[in-house]
Order: structure tokens, then sequence, then C-alpha cells
């Protein structure tokens, strides 16, 4: 299961692949490139890594862009879905994928401008700054609905 998930952070579609689930697999794959060109997302992130924010900003197309988060984290959903379908856990997993993928949409959104201690991070760095509270605010709810639910039976 961690390593679907592993191969899916590398590259959305690869997870799908090693689970055997080839037409999904090859379709995120075309998915995956096919926003990452239209959205000029690796020339945003060359820019952002090399320190120039403004570029980045300049040359990422954010509609294409707010794709993104939800493929590539859909992507990682389900590759370990697959992997691990017959755990108990699996009926609310999807909920620390979803929280992200949303968190890091906002972030795209607020990406021109917000500022952290005077430093604006862009399309690139904020957004990944944001899947640390998706992540856990995902885990929280789905901690609190496991409770419920247990509780309830």
């Amino acid at each position: 299961m961690f390593e679907r998930l592993l191969w899916s952070i590398a590259f959305p579609g690869f997870g799908q692949l090693l689970n055997y689930k080839y037409v999904k697999g090859i379709l995120l794959i075309f998915l995956e490139l096919f926003v990452n060109i239209q959205s000029n997302f690796n020339t945003a992130i060359i820019s952002s890594f090399v320190g120039n924010i403004h570029h980045s900003i300049e040359v990422i197309d954010f509609q294409w862009l707010m794709f993104y988060p939800c493929l590539y984290f859909f992507s990682m959903w389900d590759a370990v879905k697959d992997a691990d379908e017959e755990s108990e856990n699996s009926t609310l997993l999807f909920l620390p994928f979803v929280f992200s993928a949303y968190f890091v949409t906002v972030g795209l959104m607020f990406s021109t401008k917000i500022k952290i201690f005077g430093l604006l991070l862009g399309p690139i760095f904020l957004p990944m700054l944001f899947v640390i509270p998706g992540v856990f605010t995902g885990l929280l709810v789905k901690k609190i609905l496991t409770l419920f639910i247990k509780r309830e039976c």
C-alpha cells in the first residue's frame, strides 16, 4: 500500500499501474501530462526553485493548474484504496486526500497574495505548505467520524 502511495506521489498514475489498473493508470498519466503542459507547471516549478517567484506567477496558467490538486490527490487515494480494499479503514480513507486537495487548491488561489514572514511563496511553495493542514484536518475529521460511527453501532 505504501509503495503505491509513494509512486503516485512521484507521478500520478504509477500507483494504478502497480495495482494492475492499466487503463486507469494510463488515463491518469495522460491527464497529468495534459494539465501539466497546459498550465506551464514545470516552467513555474523551475522558476520557483531558482528563486524567481514572480516569473513563476507570470508563466503559470492558474485556470489549468486548478485541476492539478484534485487529479494529484485522487490518484494517490485511488492507488492506496485499490491496494488496501479489505481494510476496515478504507471507508473513510478518502478524507485526508480530499481535504489536502481542497487546502492545496485554496493555497493556489491565494498564492499571489499571501506572504509568510514577508516572503511571497508563489504558486508552487504555498500550495505545498497547505498540504500539511489539509492532511491533519482530514485525519481529524476521519477520527471524529470513526468514533461517531463506532458509538452508533
